[in-house]
Formats: C-alpha cells, sequence, structure tokens
C-alpha cells in the first residue's frame, strides 16, 4: 500500500482489479434495483388504496443469493468471481449448461477498464476516488436506463450530494461553480422539457435526465455542461439516425437519453478542460 502513491502503474492495476468486482456489484444492482423500486411502487399504491399485498421474498441488492434464472442453481462463490468464472464456464451455467449473458463480463470489464483510466489519469489522491464513484455510477445508470428507461433517484441523487461534498474540497472545481453545475444541469433540460412539452404536447425526456445532468454539474462544474450537452446531443442524434436506418426504429420509438448523458459525463471528466478549450474557449 505505501508503494501506490509512488507507483502509477501499481495503482492503476490495483483500481482495475476493484473495478472488477465493482462490475460485478453494478450487475446486481442493474439487474434487481429497477425491480425493487417496482415493488417499492406496487406497496406504496396498496397502501393508498387500503389493499393488502401477498406475502413476497425479501428482494434486496444483497438477498437472496444470485440463482441461474434457467434452473435456479445458487452462484457459489468459486462461480462468481468476476471475468475469470465467466471464462472458466465459458459462458454457460456450471449446473444446467444455459448460456450466461455476455454483458454480465461485459459491465465487468468496463468497469475495470475505466477505473484504469481514472487512477491513471489523475494518480492517487482523493480525485481518483471521487472519480472512481463517478464512472461506477455513471455504467450502473447507463445499463439501468437502456433496459427500463429509468434513471433512479436512489443513484442520481446521492450522485450529485457526493460530487458537492467532495467539491466542498475543490476536489474537482470549486464549491461555488459546482453549486451553480448543479442548478444550471438540472434547469437546463428542465428548460428543453417544458419548451418541447408546450410546442408539440409531448414529454421529450424524463425527469431524471435532469437529476444526472445536475449530477454531473455537481461534480465538474458548470463550465463542463455546454460540452457534455453538445456530446451527448450529437452522440444521441448519431445513434437515433443509426437506430432508424439500420434497424427500422420508427421516429416514435422513445430512445433513452440518459446513456449519451454519462458518456459524455465520463468524456468530460477526462478531457473537460481541452473540450472547452477548444470548442468554447470564452
Amino acid at each position: 500500500m505505501q508503494a501506490l502513491p509512488l507507483d502509477p502503474l501499481s495503482f492503476a492495476v490495483c483500481a482495475a482489479l476493484v473495478g472488477l468486482c465493482v462490475g460485478s456489484f453494478l450487475n446486481v444492482v442493474i439487474h434487481r434495483l429497477p425491480l425493487m423500486l417496482e415493488r417499492r411502487w406496487q406497496d406504496e399504491v396498496a397502501e393508498m388504496r387500503g389493499e393488502s399485498q401477498p406475502d413476497t421474498p425479501r428482494l434486496g441488492l444483497a438477498t437472496p443469493r444470485s440463482r441461474c434464472p434457467h434452473c435456479g442453481h445458487q452462484i457459489t462463490a468459486l462461480e462468481n468471481v468476476p471475468l475469470v468464472s465467466y471464462l472458466f464456464l465459458r459462458g454457460r451455467c456450471g449446473h444446467c449448461g444455459a448460456r450466461i449473458s455476455a454483458r454480465y463480463p461485459f459491465v465487468e470489464v468496463v468497469t475495470a477498464a475505466l477505473s484504469f483510466a481514472v487512477a491513471w489519469h489523475f494518480g492517487f489522491g482523493w480525485q481518483s476516488a471521487a472519480g472512481l464513484f463517478f464512472v461506477w455510477a455513471m455504467v450502473a445508470l447507463t445499463f439501468i436506463d437502456l433496459d427500463t428507461f429509468l434513471l433512479p433517484d436512489d443513484i442520481t441523487l446521492p450522485l450529485l450530494w457526493l460530487g458537492l461534498a467532495f467539491n466542498l474540497a475543490g476536489i474537482f472545481v470549486p464549491i461555488g461553480t459546482a453549486v451553480i453545475g448543479a442548478m444550471a444541469g438540472y434547469l437546463s433540460l428542465w428548460s428543453v422539457f417544458w419548451l418541447f412539452k408546450l410546442a408539440t404536447g409531448k414529454e421529450g425526456m424524463g425527469y431524471g435526465d435532469f437529476k444526472l445532468l445536475a449530477a454531473i454539474g455537481a461534480f465538474l462544474g458548470w463550465k463542463a455542461l455546454p460540452a457534455v450537452i453538445l456530446l451527448s446531443s450529437v452522440v444521441g442524434a448519431v445513434v437515433g439516425i443509426g437506430l432508424m436506418v439500420f434497424a427500422r426504429h420508427g421516429r416514435e420509438t422513445p430512445i433513452p437519453f440518459g446513456p449519451y448523458l454519462a458518456i459524455a459525463g465520463v468524456l468530460a471528466l477526462f478531457f473537460g478542460a481541452s473540450l472547452n478549450a477548444r470548442f468554447f474557449p470564452l
């Protein structure tokens, strides 16, 4: 541990290994958190109506233990080693042989790669700690939004407050810049939402997008927001056009915007200063 501050490569490799383990946990979050929210909403609706909810097994991030969705086999510790178990089992359940989705190791590898990049870019210190929490949250939000069109408050709001807390010490930007970033991030997309709704009578995006951009602003400050909005809009437009041309998505088919905001936020974390200097010099 004493050598980590002096050896950037060792620190980055350790961060990548931690990222692999965190990626395994994020797979659980991506799968279970929307189910937990749905169950919570059902309980609240039933309580408002005075209805009794049937007794169901408790669902949390830690319980019950992970099982094969095909045969119900409980995943053992040896079968749950990030990436290694997937490769050893050749992508199949060790009990029934059913194929395991390749997205599980993909999330682990992406999380590990981003963790390595953060540690290598910022070095040993609080900036790396803040950056790791930031990219881990972006990974979880990206895949949850792709699956469910949700950006849960359980992640976006703590992320916003965490960004402000880190910047109390000026980890990325002064606290004033972070507060303005959170305000401007929320209000900018909130304004776009209402202008679009007043013009078309339709909702163009969800409230989770406002909160995600506010969290990015709380971490990176208001000066990063133009680059984030530009990057996310360009990537979203390119992907949307590609889906319409190649996947035959209709114009009325919704596309989640959260993943593009998250990708742009990660890019701004690494390259925000150079992007601003090149495209937004004023």
